[in-house]
């Protein structure tokens, strides 16, 4: 795109690219977003202890990246894309993933600390949350088939309407389901775990 300023003596075009406001195949390290303003699309960029902690990431594209041992907490997420994403190791405490723009939202945690998080209404089969802190997380209404809960402490989350047909809380601890609330089909559970079922009833499993 070219604009045009105006002088008395003549006519300078100003070239706007592109490329100012993309970046691709870029490793972020220690950057301090707070400080530091974000591109508006990026793409295979890995981003390694990085601090994103109370920003505003509305309206931003993130294709393919991957995310390190940084802190999220209480970002904004407004019309936010994540396509494909992996999140390790990361503080993403308090936010609200259902502002996220829905189209080809995906994503995958790692030994996370989700806590106060949200994922109300949201489509999000066969995501993995592995070894996450996942205390008081909002999952009402949401689509979570075939989602990977291995090692994940589920702490006083809420499972309301949510859709966990085949989904895996074989290793997953503290968790408090009503069967008759949920959709669980071929959902997996170890015998030991089983009281997290059986919380409404008040029974004991020994």
């Amino acid at each position: 795109m070219i604009l045009y300023t105006f002088t008395q003596q003549n006519i300078q075009p100003i070239n706007f690219k592109m490329e100012e406001n993309f970046t691709r195949d870029e490793h972020l390290e220690q950057v301090n977003y707070t400080r530091e303003v974000l591109k508006r699309e990026y793409e295979n960029c890995h981003f390694q202890t990085c601090n994103l902690s109370n920003v505003n990431l509305s309206g931003i594209v993130f294709l393919e990246c991957s995310f390190g041992d940084c802190n999220f907490s209480s970002a904004e997420l407004k019309n936010t894309a994540f396509r494909d994403c992996s999140f390790t190791s990361c503080k993403m405490i308090g936010l609200r993933f259902e502002e996220c723009d829905p189209f080809l939202l995906s994503f995958s945690f790692k030994n996370c600390d989700l806590s106060y998080t949200s994922f109300f209404q949201l489509k999000i089969p066969k995501t993995s949350f592995k070894k996450c802190k996942m205390e008081q997380v909002e999952f009402t209404g949401a689509n979570c088939s075939g989602a990977d809960f291995s090692e994940a402490d589920l702490l006083g989350s809420s499972f309301g309407n949510t859709n966990l047909e085949k989904a895996d809380f074989r290793s997953a601890c503290n968790f408090s389901i009503d069967p008759e609330q949920s959709h669980m089909a071929n959902a997996k559970f170890s015998q030991e775990d089983l009281s997290g079922l059986l919380t409404k009833y008040k029974l004991k499993v020994y």
